[in-house]
């Protein structure tokens, strides 16, 4: 397999988006959220064990730092740039023995999302700016000349390098998002950035190309007949984030777990070579004694995803080998069978289940035959009822795990909708942090 796969692989795959999201206003809000507490500890951390944080000190105890709390952290849009982080951090300082100042530290710094050379996103600050007040002192004589004083003390750069270690933790998680995911012990989707996002008012929007490795290979996917594009986002989404995905990475998500033989089935089958022989009478003649008989199951074509509005249908092209099952499997007939399958879809957690529902409709057509000519009615009374049942089931087996959708560690999906129209899917979903043990 893996030798077949390699001869087929192009030597550059065209690049271009299959699925991708959109980060509302709303998600970045949640985000500056549930940063704060981790932003606390960095600040904690480094700026109450910093020597040189204060300019002027003579030596390094005069300015003694107590605590460190940020009061506010926020997040804003500048379109076609990236980022503005402000967070204002209330600073308890012990500027002399027995005197306790709160100063309010404020810190504004631009940042900017770019692609490193390993084709991870990465988060870059790209200018920093602080300044410091006082807010209350316990020394109400001098407070107003030694809040000036802590002002010209403050280490700018030493601040601004806080922001930097800020980012180590989103860096982190935006690495993740190119992890390679199981889909079936043999099969990997992940999810590739072709570019940096784009920064809106509407939001930050990412375009990802999905990849599929069957035995650690890539393989290369059908072509699509429509270039993708991500949706516009509506002006005011109440959702955090807006995935969307194309007809494309559903078709070849089907084309991958078949290449990678996991829509391989062995149906078993309540006839025997005998009841059989009922209905076509040159089975007596090929089989003396009675045999089970099983279907084996291959596609002879890739399935195929169709999406309308409201809807999803699922394609199946397949050759059905007949045969007798004991000792060895010898085929005597095989059947081309055509069949539409709706397809059920929702998120559980970070995974997209997709399920195989009801059959619209099937055709069976014989292929060939060591038995001789068969009606097309003799081939439905015999085989459809069981091939209507157990294809759907055994591909749903497959497709129990789901698929894991884009996402960045540590966070989940939750109020997840999910819209189909023609030729994409949209999942508008909520953010929610998982706590992390210990």
């Amino acid at each position: 397999l893996s030798i077949l796969l390699s001869l087929l692989v192009p030597a550059h795959a065209t690049r271009s988006p299959d699925c991708g999201g959109i980060l509302t206003p709303s998600g970045l809000n949640y985000f500056a959220e549930v940063s704060k507490p981790h932003a606390e500890a960095v600040l904690r951390q480094d700026l109450m064990t910093v020597p040189d944080l204060f300019l002027s000190s003579p030596k390094p105890s005069r300015n003694q730092i107590n605590s460190v709390k940020v009061a506010e952290l926020s997040l804003t849009l500048i379109p076609d740039t990236g980022l503005r982080l402000s967070i204002d951090v209330d600073l308890s300082i012990t500027p002399a023995p027995s005197t306790t100042k709160v100063m309010r530290l404020s810190i504004l710094s631009d940042l900017h999302v770019e692609m490193n050379p390993e084709g991870n996103l990465e988060m870059v600050t790209s200018g920093c700016k602080t300044s410091m007040e006082e807010m209350q002192s316990t020394e109400e004589m001098e407070s107003k000349s030694s809040s000036s004083d802590v002002d010209k003390e403050i280490n700018v750069d030493k601040i601004c390098l806080e922001v930097s270690k800020l980012l180590l933790l989103p860096n982190e998680q935006l690495m993740s998002l190119t992890a390679q995911f199981p889909i079936t012990p043999s099969c990997q989707v992940q999810y590739l950035p072709l570019a940096a996002p784009m920064f809106s008012e509407q939001g930050i929007t990412i375009s990802l190309q999905t990849t599929f490795q069957v035995v650690g290979m890539a393989i290369p996917l059908p072509v699509s007949p429509v270039p993708f594009s991500m949706p516009e986002p509506a002006s005011s989404s109440p959702s955090h984030l807006t995935l969307a995905f194309s007809e494309h990475f559903y078709t070849s998500l089907f084309f991958a777990l078949e290449m990678a033989g996991a829509f391989n089935m062995t149906i078993p089958s309540p006839l025997t070579t005998a009841t059989m022989a009922q209905k076509i009478t040159q089975m007596g003649s090929l089989f003396q004694e009675d045999l089970p008989v099983v279907l084996q199951a291959m596609f002879r074509s890739s399935p195929r995803v169709v999406l309308e509005e409201g809807k999803a249908a699922l394609k199946l092209f397949l050759t059905v080998q007949v045969g007798a099952g004991a000792p060895a499997f010898q085929s005597f007939l095989s059947v081309n069978v055509d069949m539409t399958a709706g397809l059920l879809l929702s998120v559980a957690d970070t995974r997209m289940m997709i399920t195989a529902a009801g059959i619209e409709e099937t055709e069976l057509s014989l292929a060939t035959s060591d038995v001789g000519p068969v009606p097309a009615a003799v081939l439905e009374e015999l085989f459809l009822p069981t091939i209507r049942e157990e294809v759907p089931a055994q591909m749903n087996v497959v497709l129990s795990e789901g698929i894991f959708l884009p996402h960045i560690s540590s966070f989940t999906y939750t109020d997840v909708n999910i819209v189909i129209h023609k030729d994409y899917v949209l999942v508008p979903c909520n953010l929610k942090l998982e706590a992390r043990p210990g």
